[in-house]
Order: structure tokens, then sequence, then C-alpha cells
């Protein structure tokens, strides 16, 4: 085990290589910043009491160096064959790095590894893997990405494949896994539209994604059993999750329905009514497995061990998680106003 200053180390050049990405002038330099985040994050992975995190970062390794292969293997042919460059050869190097940036961020199909990873992580580093290591990657596939056949499948296998398969489900980390990948789906496509898009849509996912992980996190929440099992009298935290489940899977009038709303209207401007489609019909199977998590939950009342009830309290974090499911609630209203005056 770590002590705390080594995780405040490596927690700092885990910022920095993301900030040397996305603030880098060549690729080589863009190369450099994702393997100090890579070589940053396996020891926070392994600084946990779970059996399973040895495996989750020996997996995460193999991946992202594969990707980060990957990547510097597509640059170095770029600029190779740039003096004799066609079309459809510079389609072929910038859908290569496309793959590689999909597969550091988990998008499907390039997302086999996720789910695995996500169960061997305790909920801190989920958060982490969830949010903070998309940035470099979703940043860097902002400056490449353009609207092809290639993009459309990974945005709709992306959004399928993160529907479908938190389905049948049991794990919480694993569910949340499958619920990052169907948000990466609409990330890209608000990539489509232009960079303040996904910008605003990775922020507020990004706090719905923490505000409930801080719920889980307080209670050792893991699986979906204990979800009922272990808030059995806390009725008022169960209110909040279920609020920000609900935003999550963006329901209105909640916060998580207002850049979907965006996302819609301006890919309706845009004519892609098919992917529209597909995206609005998967959110609704998205919302099915979120609303389960709460609705047996509600009601059904099981008697509580008190081994369970007098552990992890933390008074604290209540008013937290209630001011958070507040900001949720409301936040689709106050969004509204603040679009419309614009």
């Amino acid at each position: 085990m770590f002590n705390t200053p080594a995780k405040i180390l490596f927690t700092s050049t885990l910022v920095l290589g993301t900030i040397v990405s996305i603030t880098s002038t060549s690729w080589l330099g863009i190369w450099m910043g994702l393997e100090i985040n890579l070589l940053s994050f396996i020891p926070l992975m392994t600084n946990t009491k779970n059996i399973m995190s040895t495996e989750a970062s020996l997996k995460y390794f193999l991946i992202q160096a594969l990707a980060s292969t990957m990547l510097l293997f597509s640059v170095i042919l770029m600029f190779t064959f740039s003096n004799n460059l066609y079309s459809m050869e510079t389609n072929i190097f910038q859908t290569l790095i496309c793959s590689a940036l999909l597969l550091k961020m988990g998008a499907a199909p390039f997302h086999f590894w996720f789910p695995g990873t996500m169960e061997g992580l305790s909920w801190k580093n989920c958060f982490i893997l969830m949010t903070w290591q998309k940035i470099a990657p979703l940043m860097l596939l902002a400056y490449v990405i353009e609207m092809n056949p290639f993009i459309s499948m990974i945005i709709i296998a992306s959004i399928l494949i993160g529907s479908l398969g938190g389905l049948n489900q049991s794990s919480l980390r694993k569910l949340m896994a499958y619920s990052s990948i169907n948000h990466v789906g609409w990330m890209i496509a608000a990539m489509i539209i232009g960079e303040n898009m996904w910008e605003l849509y990775f922020l507020i996912y990004t706090f719905l994604s923490l505000s409930i992980v801080l719920v889980f996190n307080t209670h050792q929440i893991y699986h979906i059993n204990q979800n009922f099992l272990t808030m059995t009298n806390d009725r008022m935290t169960k209110s909040c999750l279920f609020l920000l489940l609900l935003s999550l899977g963006g329901l209105p009038p909640f916060m998580g329905f207002f850049p979907k709303w965006l996302i819609i209207q301006a890919m309706a401007d845009m004519n892609y009514q098919f992917i529209i489609i597909i995206m609005v019909v998967m959110t609704l199977i998205t919302l099915f497995y979120y609303l389960r998590l709460t609705f047996m939950a509600f009601l059904f009342s099981y008697t509580e061990p008190k081994i369970s009830s007098l552990s992890n309290r933390q008074p604290l974090t209540f008013p937290l998680t209630l001011t958070l499911a507040g900001i949720s609630s409301l936040g689709l209203p106050f969004s509204s106003m603040i679009y419309s005056m614009l």
C-alpha cells in the first residue's frame, strides 16, 4: 500500500500527462503525455485491497500500450508518406489514429477491455477511468475527427453496446462502464457539431458521475442487491440516487437531458435523422437499467443488518449528496433559461 505522498505524486503526474497531451504541438509530444498519464495511473490502480486490481492494472497497461503503439505507428507512417499523399491514404491514416484514440477511451467496438478493468477498481479509480482518463483521447480525437461512415459506425456501435450491454449486469461497476460507453457515443456525436458541445456534455456527465460514485463509495455498494440491502433506513439517500440516475439517463426535466436536447436539435438540423432515432431509442433502454437500480429498492423493504448500519457512516457526505441531487433536479430549468438568453 502506498502512503499519501506517493498518491499525491502519481496523481500530479497523472494530471501532468493529460495536460502535456492536450497542449502539445507535435504528435510525439502527445504520445509522451499519454505515456506519462498511463504510467501514473497504474500505481493508483494497484493501491487497493481488491484482489482483482492486479489483473485490471495489467489488462489496462497492455491495452493502453497497444493503443499508444498504434498511434505512434500511424503518425510515423503518415509523415513517411506525406510527400506522396493521396486522399485515400490520408483517410487510412486518419482512421488508424482515430481507432487508437477510440481504443484508449474504450469506445465500441474497442470496448472489450473497459468493463473488465472497471470491475477490478475501487470507486475512486472507476471515477478517474470514466472521466479524467477520457479527456486526452477525446481532445485529440476532436482534432482529427470528420463525419464519415467509420465515425457513424462508431457512434451507433457505442450507443448500442452501451445500452444493451448493461441490461444483464448485476455489478454496478460494469453497469457504470457500459453507461460510460453509451455516453462516449453521445460525446463523439457532439464532436461533429462543435467543440463546445462535447465539452458541455463531458462536464455534465462528470458532475453526474461524481454524484453517483459518491453515494456508491460512501455506502460501499458494488452490486445491485446491495443497493436496497444497505440503505433500507436511508430513504433520502435512495431518493437522491434515484434522481441522479434519472438525470444521468437523460430524462427531462433533469440536467442530463439538456446536452442531449442540444445534440438532437443540432443533428436534426444537419440531417442525421437515422442516427438520432437510434440514439433516442437506445437511451430509453439505458433508462430502463437505471430505473432497475432503485425500483426494487423502493417497492420492497428488507431488514438491514446491524453491522452494515453501523459501518460506513459518513455524515458529512449526506448534505453534499442532497445538494448535488438538488442541482441535478433543477439543472434543466436553469440551463434552459441561460440558453434562451444567449
